[in-house]
């Protein structure tokens, strides 16, 4: 499937109108009404969702990383570069730049950013804001701490159906079904799956 640079910014403009996909555990705004019940503090942070011109023309890849397996959070996940906002970030725009330039040494003078996704509130309480942008293709080089891979799925991959399931696990005795969805020898799960999830609605032009 292709998809003229006119007809992305488009749909991402009616973003708002598409359910966020959490992984589970009910919508971004339920999830983040129980971390307000239970007194922890809903922090703010972006993530760049960064489309790259593929090879033929109205292609896009997505890029993503492979976390070091030494982090805190999120060891050896499947994620977008991004982090929490910093005090000197501007908006959440500047985070998610700023987070991708320190990541993977993104060059934020040749991404254009077309609009945001509804945020998503992650288990580890913080609201996500993911931000779509489009660049020419650019050389990457990660963070040795923080990045062990970076790598491209193709935007097609992510809007075929076919491609999708909802996989499950087991916490504290209670099954919790989330999306995933898998390219090559990667498992996209989680927030990150989440996330791509509300990014194929928005582009399907689906409300559910």
């Amino acid at each position: 499937m292709t998809l003229p640079l006119e007809t992305l910014r488009h749909h991402i403009t009616r973003a708002h109108a598409v359910q966020n996909y959490i992984s589970g555990d009910g919508t971004s705004d339920e999830r983040k009404l129980a971390h307000q019940v239970t007194g922890r503090t809903v922090r703010p942070a972006a993530v760049l969702i960064l489309l790259i011109e593929g090879d033929a023309k109205h292609e896009w890849d997505i890029v993503l990383t492979q976390r070091t397996a030494h982090l805190h959070d999120h060891a050896g996940q499947i994620s977008f570069p991004g982090g929490r906002k910093d005090d000197e970030d501007v908006d959440l725009i500047a985070t998610a730049l700023r987070e991708a330039n320190e990541e993977i040494g993104a060059d934020a003078s040749k991404i254009e950013v077309i609009g945001a996704l509804p945020s998503y509130v992650t288990i580890t309480a913080y609201e996500v804001t993911p931000i779509v942008a489009v660049s020419a293709p650019q050389l990457f080089k990660g963070d040795p701490f923080e990045v062990a891979d970076i790598f491209h799925v193709p935007l097609s991959h992510v809007l075929g159906e076919e491609n999708w399931r909802r996989d499950s696990f087991l916490r504290a005795g209670l099954r919790r079904d989330y999306w995933a969805v898998p390219y090559k020898e990667r498992y996209v799960w989680g927030a990150t799956a989440g996330m791509l999830r509300t990014l194929k609605m928005t582009l399907s032009g689906a409300s559910q």
